[in-house]
């Protein structure tokens, strides 16, 4: 193994010995010993890896906090620290902290969340290429970026350069949502939010902008929807439509229906998931930081999750309480919430919040450094240093903090209480408005060791309706804050869990369960001895089929003198079910209104938001989609996203009619003489591989593939991941396809004739595979014509493997993958996500 050479040698693991290790940590939970060594354990760029188990990480987590305590009075000790992040127990660092915190093997940011944004209406050409430049320099730090558009000028407008009118906001939501799909974060795409209010001229635009096939793949979409217009819809009068935006004398104004656009925002988010909702008067009336919008503190646009609406250059660390570790005696009759313990962990949970804000400085003046020491030119460093300055301001004046939680749905489940039912509800809003107390407290405590953010002014926060709850429910805590400030901006926050609640084997964020219980099944060998063979499938391979208990479900059969091991029916599991506290508690069969009501009601002690979706049944109606969105505004919500089993399947399709011929037979579109190309490389055994993917209207259109690096293969530099595929003509007549680049100093260099570089059968069957591209098959249905290919040469399965990984990538997230089934549990219920294949029922993921 490599050991860079900047840093003294430290002891290394393999792979398999921090797999087996993490293993044996998590009890048994491959999938969660995967996902910490794959996204949270020290490693390098040479694939060393510095950490065996969780364990590791932990004690590196709790020595850097340890150290920034010893700059404040009353520090905390690592071991105190410790104590309470081990095991994942109580208070957990989500994302971008855990991954990042003493880390000196990358130069990444701790801020899971950024927006950023120009000042006022500017929306030239430069500033909005600005924009895409400073997305991209965050994004390659690990963070997720949101902006809003709502500033830049509506299609036909009039400018003055050569264009004569402005083409609207759908063409730079490509371009940024393109960006995104560049910038590969550990193996994974960056995330974007984009934003526009409902006010805007081009509203209806920016709102089908992500029907249209292989549009805007890279960015979730969210509407900013004002009381005046949902006012409108409920009354169902007109809604003005104005450009400026927020002008009182604009530019450009027009009387639309009201209803009419809130059917099309529904009807989308019935039939694709999206936009999502941001009901914005709520979110600036409620914001804390707004009372200081003049000093750079108003909000813009939020995360990519919704969780966190941030004003221009601000970011955001996540650190999330394991609420079910508060339940003493869990799913007995005698189950308690011990909230004397929650009240005695927040200000801890606070304090290693501020902590972490001291520990992002340190790595943002790494970052600076690191700009300082590139080769670049000082003119092109600009941007980036600029950017990274204006973020570090933001975050050392203001000292945001996103403290959450995770496991909400398994407290309940262990209280024997239904989630979001009354009392559920009821519990929900003691816990966090207990939370949003104790956390105050401590940011009005450490203000009197540490100092108040920069600019607290009382005076500003006085009509606060957050505030004035605080006050109400506190009159001490706001007298002390008077006196003293407050340590922080805002506090709270409720994000996604996704993979801290594979490690915490808890329920996610403040969700309902998935499943409580569903079966899998692992591939077998019928000649073993002792082997169990319960199922073989179409090719002959044999199964065995084992129950996978959700981690607390388990907990309640074992404290209720169940037998785990035990060989269950699906009558039984059913049954087992129904005696449960998980009983029409998963996320599909709640009650969807009390799951809205629910979080209106916690949102109210939130300062931020709240990451939640309402998951409704395949023939969930629109009718009820829109229902959900009023009740939601009017429970005081800040956004709402509803996702309906299903929804994104077949629902991309292209604007642009097929053409046929006179025999009925879809015509292709005529090749262009240059194609824009993608780059992909892969691997397979010890193969090195190369594809070519010709792409028109953004579109796969043609694929070429061969070997790489060998003395019949292509050879082209590793960095080169675009290109041009020109199709020229031989001196015979024939043609030929040509690769050009860009090479490291501004020249052009072509490969002439990939055909005659590639094996000739691998040349035959790539015209095959792109003669059904050009026609118009949808990218998933190729990837299945291409792995349904009965082929006995070795190589050629190769190349079909590699073919069908490389396509994927353009698969429209939340696409069927039909015909195909999950290698962890077999089932057929798969869909696409970022060009992998993740199974929605157990939620195991295949990419390749």
């Amino acid at each position: 193994m490599k050991t860079p050479t900047t840093l003294p040698p430290a002891k290394t693991y393999s792979q398999d010995e921090a797999f087996q290790a993490s293993k044996a940590y998590f009890k048994g939970d491959e999938l969660a010993a995967r996902v910490w060594i794959n996204k949270y354990a020290l490693k390098d760029s040479f694939d060393n890896l510095y950490e065996r188990t969780p364990q590791d990480m932990h004690h590196r987590i709790a020595g850097e906090i340890a150290r920034i305590e010893l700059k404040y009075p009353n520090p905390l000790s690592e071991d105190e620290i410790l104590s309470l992040l081990e095991n994942f127990k109580y208070i957990v660092p989500q994302g971008s902290p855990m991954a990042g915190i003493g880390n000196k093997y990358q130069i990444a940011s701790l801020s899971n969340c950024f927006v950023i944004g120009n000042k006022g209406l500017n929306d030239s050409y430069g500033s909005i290429m600005k924009i895409d430049q400073e997305q991209v320099q965050l994004m390659k730090r690990r963070g997720g970026v949101g902006h809003d558009l709502s500033h830049i000028r509506p299609k036909g407008s009039p400018v003055k350069n050569s264009a004569l009118t402005s083409t609207g906001l759908a063409p730079f939501m490509e371009r940024y949502s393109n960006s995104t799909r560049e910038v590969a974060q550990d193996g994974r795409r960056g995330a974007l939010m984009l934003s526009v209010s409902v006010n805007h001229p081009d509203a209806e635009d920016f709102i089908d902008a992500k029907l249209e096939q292989g549009k805007v793949t890279g960015a979730n979409i969210s509407v900013r929807m004002d009381d005046a217009f949902m006012k409108a819809v409920k009354n169902k009068t007109s809604y003005t439509h104005k450009f400026p935006i927020h002008s009182e004398n604009p530019k450009y104004s027009k009387k639309i229906e009201a209803n009419t656009l809130w059917n099309k925002i529904v009807h989308n988010a019935w039939k694709s998931a999206e936009p999502g909702i941001l009901f914005w008067d709520t979110i600036i009336r409620e914001s804390v930081p707004d009372s200081y919008a003049d000093l750079g503190y108003n909000t813009v646009s939020t995360n990519p999750c919704g969780e966190i609406p941030l004003c221009p250059y601000d970011s955001c660390r996540l650190l999330a309480i394991n609420l079910f570790s508060y339940v003493d005696e869990p799913f007995t009759k005698n189950a308690s919430f011990n909230f004397e313990l929650f009240k005695k962990h927040i200000p801890v949970a606070q304090r290693i919040m501020d902590d972490i804000i001291d520990l992002e400085l340190e790595k943002i003046d790494d970052i600076l450094a690191k700009i300082d020491a590139d080769p670049e030119e000082d003119e092109i460093k600009s941007v980036e240093r600029n950017l990274w300055l204006k973020i570090k301001t933001k975050a050392d004046e203001g000292r945001r903090t996103g403290i959450g939680i995770t496991a909400e749905g398994d407290m309940l489940a262990a209280m024997n209480i239904a989630y979001a039912g009354k009392e559920g509800t009821k519990l929900s809003v003691e816990v966090h408005k207990t939370l949003a107390i104790e956390a105050y407290r401590a940011s009005v405590e450490m203000a009197k060791e540490r100092g108040a953010f920069a600019f607290y002014d009382s005076e500003r926060e006085k009509n606060n309706p957050f505030i004035l709850r605080l006050k109400e429910a506190d009159e001490k805590l706001y007298f002390d804050m008077l006196e003293h400030g407050r340590r922080n901006i805002a506090l709270l926050t409720i994000a996604p869990t996704g993979t801290t609640s594979l490690m915490t084997q808890t329920t996610s964020g403040i969700e309902p369960v998935f499943l409580p219980v569903y079966k899998r099944r692992r591939k077998v060998n019928p000649n073993d001895k002792e082997v169990r063979v319960d199922f073989v499938d179409e090719i002959g391979d044999s199964w065995e089929e084992y129950v996978v208990f959700h981690h607390r479900f388990k907990q309640w059969m074992e404290v209720n003198g169940y037998e785990i091991d035990k060989d269950y029916s699906q009558k039984d599991l059913d049954n087992l079910v129904k005696k449960s506290p998980y009983y029409k508690s998963t996320s599909n069969d709640i009650d969807w209104l009390s799951k809205v009501k629910m979080q209106g009601a916690v949102q109210k002690w939130v300062d931020h938001s709240i990451s939640v979706t309402i998951n409704l049944p395949n023939d969930a109606t629109e009718e009820l989609v829109g229902n959900l969105y009023m009740e939601a505004w009017e429970a005081g919500c800040k956004g709402v996203t509803v996702y309906r089993d299903g929804s994104r399947s077949g629902v991309l399709i292209s604007n642009e009619e097929k053409k046929e011929d006179e025999t009925g037979t879809v015509v292709s579109a005529k090749r262009p003489q240059v194609l824009e190309s993608d780059v992909v490389r892969f691997q397979n055994s010890k193969e090195k591989w190369i594809a070519f993917i010709g792409l028109l209207d953004d579109q796969p259109y043609e694929i070429f593939t061969g070997f790489v690096d060998d003395e019949d293969g292509i050879l082209i530099p590793r960095w080169v991941n675009k290109g041009l595929i020109i199709k020229n003509k031989n001196e015979d007549g024939s043609s030929r396809y040509d690769f050009q680049y860009k090479n490291k100093r501004g020249y052009n260099t072509t490969i002439e004739g990939l055909s005659h570089k590639f094996n000739p059968e691998f040349w035959n069957y790539a015209k095959l595979i792109s003669g059904t591209l050009r026609h118009g098959m949808r990218i998933d249905k190729a990837v299945e014509l291409i792995n349904s290919l009965q082929l006995d040469n070795e190589s050629i399965n190769t190349w079909k493997n590699g073919v069908a990984r490389a396509l994927k990538r353009y698969v429209a997230d939340g696409t069927e993958a039909k015909g195909q089934k999950c290698t962890n549990c077999n089932s057929t219920n798969l869909i696409y996500q970022e060009g992998c294949l993740t199974c929605k029922d157990c939620g195991s993921s295949k990419c390749g």
